[in-house]
């Protein structure tokens, strides 16, 4: 599993990353706070306090962990 930290500041900062979430072979997870949301679904995403950093789990292999955080490098803070 891999483990980040990103901010997401606009809706389609939000899009951007769902997409790249959604295009993983693996499960993803994002937790805020006591929450944890998947990754791939974008209700879930809003439902949050985007105004906070979140952390980001991968949860596959190291591989898909480093193709996820290459393709939302722009996020992480």
């Amino acid at each position: 599993m891999k483990t980040f930290t990103i901010q997401l500041n606009s809706i389609a900062d939000v899009k951007t990353f769902v997409n790249a979430a959604c295009s993983q072979p693996c499960d993803i997870d994002i937790v805020s706070g006591r929450y944890v949301i998947d990754a791939k679904s974008i209700m879930g995403i809003f439902s949050l306090d985007l105004s906070k950093p979140i952390t980001v789990e991968v949860h596959g292999t190291e591989h898909d962990g480093e193709n996820f955080y290459e393709a939302i490098r722009q996020f992480s803070e």
